[in-house]
């Protein structure tokens, strides 16, 4: 089983997949942590993220056994991280590990921007998670100000708003609902009302899939 979720920075998807995951028995990918571990490469070696080269060499040379890194939920590391999305040749480079991981048994759960459109378009199920910038921002501001970030909550919302643009609007799969993708909008759900609904919606999706069969 494959279960697929895309959606906007700071929607929750990421919290999301790890607890469907879990609820599911199956194994959990967050594909954001691919392009920030190429971007915190990239930037080690003081290369430029829009550096299409150093951008390849980083991601041919990735280890996924370091995206349980701490260092990439580092909040500096976002912007870069969504300048090497928007690179075609790190989008091609990255895609065969996903491909491969969504092909584990019993099955798993992958979450990003292009999941159900280009990684996994076969997918049991597809989730579209989102919510509306203002109420993203203020949940990673909440974050970051947890963490002792001192960016201000208008500084977080211009951010999102800027990767919105930029995911929305690269030329290789920009971020779109997949037509066959169930809307989630969690802006007035916190993260145990999101899980539940989540979860309601892909026990009805699967419910409706083996009625087909």
């Amino acid at each position: 089983m494959i279960i697929a979720i895309d959606g906007p920075a700071a929607s929750g998807k990421g919290t999301l997949g790890k607890r469907i995951a879990a609820h599911y028995g199956l194994a959990h990918l967050d594909s954001g942590k691919l392009y920030r571990a190429v971007a915190r490469d990239i930037l080690a070696a003081g290369a430029n993220p829009g550096d299409a080269k150093a951008a390849l060499a980083a991601a041919r040379a990735l280890d996924p056994a370091m995206l349980g890194d701490r260092a990439l939920m580092d909040s500096k590391l976002g912007e870069a991280a969504s300048i090497v999305a928007g690179l075609p040749e790190v989008r091609k480079a990255l895609l065969a590990y996903q491909r491969d991981f969504a092909a584990r048994k019993p099955g798993v759960v992958i979450d990003g921007r292009d999941i159900g459109t280009v990684i996994c378009p076969d997918a049991d199920v597809k989730l579209f998670v989102t919510a509306a910038p203002e109420e993203r921002a203020r949940r990673r501001y909440l974050e970051l100000n947890e963490a002792g970030s001192a960016i201000s909550e208008a500084e977080v919302l211009a951010d999102i708003e800027r990767r919105d643009e930029r995911d929305q609007n690269r030329a290789v799969a920009p971020l779109v609902r997949a037509e066959d993708a169930v809307l989630l909008d969690t802006t007035n759900l916190d993260i145990d009302a999101a899980f539940k609904a989540a979860i309601a919606l892909i026990d009805a999706a699967m419910g409706q899939a083996g009625q087909a069969d």
